[in-house]
């Protein structure tokens, strides 16, 4: 998925649930945000690594824990993972699915395609059109809210 797209869900998310949506928000950019500089910079050979890794579990299970912020934030992070595995398999490639076993498993054969050709591959593929479809059905949702007038308004994003 690409990284608006993780954004987005998270949003979605926490409007739904009793969830930070921030915190959500900012959880679900993580795995990026830690992720695509280490490949950029060379320091990892793949754009899905450290922080797309469900070994992170043990940093991940106390945030989980310390209240809701930190349960919040875990949740963005868990569907950030969910959502780009998803993807991989939805674009036929359900075997690069593995990054979220890195360092342990390699994928053998991974699309280690930087940011910017990654998304020249990702047009016109089938997750493409699935994202396109979430963000069609988010702002349907937004609309909604719009007319029956329950916008968010204040701290409720925190």
């Amino acid at each position: 998925m690409l990284f608006p797209t993780h954004l987005l869900a998270a949003a979605v998310v926490g409007r739904a649930s009793r969830l930070a949506p921030l915190w959500l928000v900012v959880g679900s950019a993580l795995p990026d945000v830690l992720d695509k500089p280490l490949a950029t910079l060379g320091l990892t050979s793949l754009f899905h690594s450290v922080g797309h890794s469900v070994l992170l579990l043990v940093v991940i299970v106390p945030l989980a824990l310390s209240g809701r912020a930190g349960l919040s934030a875990a949740v963005g992070w868990a569907l950030h993972l969910a959502l780009d595995a998803v993807h991989v398999v939805v674009n036929g490639r359900p075997g690069d699915a593995v990054f979220l076993l890195w360092p342990a498993v390699m994928p053998s054969d991974p699309l280690a395609l930087p940011p910017g050709s990654f998304f020249l591959y990702y047009l016109w593929s089938p997750a493409f059109f699935v994202e396109v479809a979430l963000w069609l059905a988010a702002a349907a949702l937004a609309v909604r809210y719009w007319r029956a007038g329950t916008a968010s308004h204040g701290t409720e994003w925190l």
